[in-house]
């Protein structure tokens, strides 16, 4: 039974308390990043601040950066949860971050969906939600108001401990859960914290779909961490109306004021004066996103920029640091960038992640920024606490079989034994499972390839998540020599989530395939792309894949390290389509290397559903 205290009011709901009364901690985690992009800064430049540094596949950041650019400082986008992804920055950012705005999903399924253009065609066609951001949509509404509620506590917990003394955070909702947000927030950052209930009034098209007046506005739920936070005073018009002369045709005075028309002639008033005032809690004067506009990037819940720049313009200086733990197509971020303020931005799903960083790369003189996730530490926190033991949560052989078996189970397949590097039977395939902290390796590949020969069995899937670069092509090839058939399934990150796995909602997809040429004269460099397949092009949607003429249309954007170090990917070359320009160039501009030696490559592509796919070319210039 809930221990409720009698002198205070409380919002509770199931799932809030324990069953002995205790209020249930926050979850929390301290996992280590791993950047896995690096945009706008050149190798020369990275090395010369990392130098003496290890270099890895995935580097670790360390959170070991100064508090300015000219410090080190690179704004981050980061693809994961956003409970575990701040749990994460605690220990580095507890107590820095000057100012947050999130928008939560607050409706259904709806808030994940957008719209997207297939190849060069302009015409956006409707994007069903991926698996992932369906999973959202279930976590956070899984157990109706309840889950909700719970998930928003959590995160917002862990956002006062990371907003600065002098913070501000709004908080994007709208009529569906502003009243219980507004008791959440109370709860959490203090009823003596509340600023403002700032409301977005907008302009869209369409009428009620029942009774009532037309639901058009949004609620911004605005609270700081003390009483001295950062707030700039801003101003807009006030229209003071003047008296007017007597009426020419009656002698009576009418008072005209802004958008009212006079009763007897019909004109405006001639004399009218306006002054600057402070700026209200009722912004009428910023409209929402419609379809055609510049900005637009076909996400249903897209807020405007100036709505943004209000926010940023009020609550924070230059140089400071925003974050946006859903940033979805990355307004925050944007806008953040161009008012010079630091960032870092979250989101969940692929597709957001992609947007964004497209969106940021259109800005001109975008400064450096870095792709990061919790990758393989991720993952084992995630065996751990699944599998591990139930009092230290420990990995042990135990742990790793019933890992091994659960993914088996999902994929559909049969466990079997007795063979060192092959873990179950569906059909007539033989299956291969990675490990959930280690690419798969060439290595690891052959053995399995030998173990089914040994068996005389002719069809082998291998399934990861990750993979060591460079493999497939080499890797196919290899297995049909032998006879067998190699199939290469990714494991998607939503095994991890509890309620996709239990509804049966995981799908294994195979690697995607690229087919590059290299021009070479002389020290002189280019990249044609001259193939990209997916292989299961049936479960695309019919919608999509009806709009597909041909390969290259699956293609989203391109980018080229010139000088890979099995280190973290730095674009040295970029192609992507805007909703503008859907031409996509299959030939990266020359490049010229300094010196004559061996150079690695490494070219990466984003199809249309934000899936990379990568390859590694070796190259020899002199």
């Amino acid at each position: 039974m809930a221990r409720i205290d009698v002198n205070k009011v409380e919002l509770v709901w199931p799932g809030k308390y324990n069953e002995d009364g205790t209020l249930k901690e926050v979850p929390r985690v301290d996992l280590p990043f791993q950047v896995i992009e690096t945009i706008n800064q050149s190798r020369a430049t990275r090395e010369a601040k990392k130098k003496g540094t290890q270099q890895t596949l995935f580097d670790v950041w360390k959170g070991d950066e100064g508090d300015t650019f000219e410090d080190g400082w690179k704004n981050k986008l980061i693809w994961g949860d956003n409970l575990l992804v701040m749990g994460s920055l605690l220990k580095n950012f507890a107590g820095k971050i000057d100012l947050i705005y999130i928008d939560p999903p607050f409706a259904t399924g709806a808030d994940f969906s957008f719209k997207t253009s297939v190849g060069e065609q302009e015409e956006q066609v409707f994007k069903d939600q991926s698996i992932i951001e369906e999973k959202a949509y279930r976590d956070t509404w899984g157990d109706g108001l309840s889950s909700y509620l719970g998930m928003i506590r959590n995160r917002l917990v862990l956002l006062y401990e990371l907003l600065c003394s002098s913070g501000t955070i709004y908080v994007q909702c709208d009529h569906r859960v502003n009243a219980l947000l507004r008791i959440v927030l109370d709860e959490v950052f203090g009823q003596d914290n509340f600023m403002n209930h700032v409301i977005w009034g907008y302009k869209t098209g369409g009428i009620p779909e029942s009774i009532g007046f037309s639901k058009k506005h949004d609620d911004l739920l605005v609270y700081t961490k003390s009483k001295n936070p950062i707030f700039n005073r801003m101003t807009q018009k006030s229209y003071v109306p003047t008296l007017p002369e007597p009426h020419t045709q009656s002698g009576i005075r009418l008072g005209v004021h802004r958008d009212e028309i006079c009763e007897l002639c019909g004109n405006g008033s001639p004399g009218q004066k306006y002054r600057n005032v402070i700026m209200r809690d009722v912004w009428d004067d910023i409209n929402s996103v419609f379809r055609n506009d510049q900005q637009a990037t076909g996400y249903a819940t897209q807020k405007p920029e100036k709505l943004l720049e209000r926010i940023i313009s009020s609550s924070s200086k230059e140089g400071d640091l925003v974050a946006d733990f859903f940033c979805g197509s990355g307004t925050t971020l944007s806008v953040a960038e161009k008012m010079g303020r630091r960032w870092i931005g979250c989101d969940l799903g692929r597709w957001a992640i992609h947007t964004t960083r497209k969106r940021l790369l259109g800005i001109k003189n975008c400064k450096p920024f870095e792709v990061l996730n919790l990758g393989k530490y991720e993952r084992q926190y995630w065996q751990k606490i699944t599998f591990g033991d139930t009092e230290d949560k420990s990995i042990t052989e135990q742990t790793y079989y019933e890992y091994l078996a659960f993914v088996l189970k999902l994929y559909g397949a049969e466990p079997i034994s007795g063979v060192p590097h092959l873990h179950g039977k569906k059909g007539k395939a033989i299956v291969r499972i990675g490990s959930v902290d280690a690419p798969v390796t060439i290595d690891e590949i052959i053995e399995a390839i030998d173990d089914c020969c040994s068996l005389k069995q002719n069809e082998l899937h291998i399934l990861g998540w990750e993979w060591e670069m460079g493999l497939y092509e080499l890797m196919v090839e290899e297995a049909g020599k032998k006879g067998v058939k190699l199939t290469l399934l990714q494991i998607p990150r939503e095994v991890m989530e509890s309620q996709a796995a239990a509804k049966g909602d995981v799908k294994f997809f195979e690697l995607a395939y690229l087919e590059t040429e290299i021009m070479k004269k002389e020290f002189t460099i280019q990249i044609q792309l001259k193939d990209f397949v997916i292989p299961n092009t049936e479960l695309i949607p019919e919608e999509v894949r009806s709009r597909i003429g041909k390969w290259s249309d699956y293609i989203d954007y391109w980018a080229v390290d010139w000088d890979f170090r099995n280190d973290t990917f730095l674009q040295g070359w970029v192609a992507y389509r805007t909703r503008i320009d859907r031409k996509l160039s299959l030939i990266s501009d020359q490049h010229t290397y300094s010196e004559s030696g061996k150079y690695r490559i490494l070219v990466k592509v984003i199809d249309i559903f934000g899936n990379d796919t990568s390859k590694v070319l070796d190259v020899e210039v002199r």
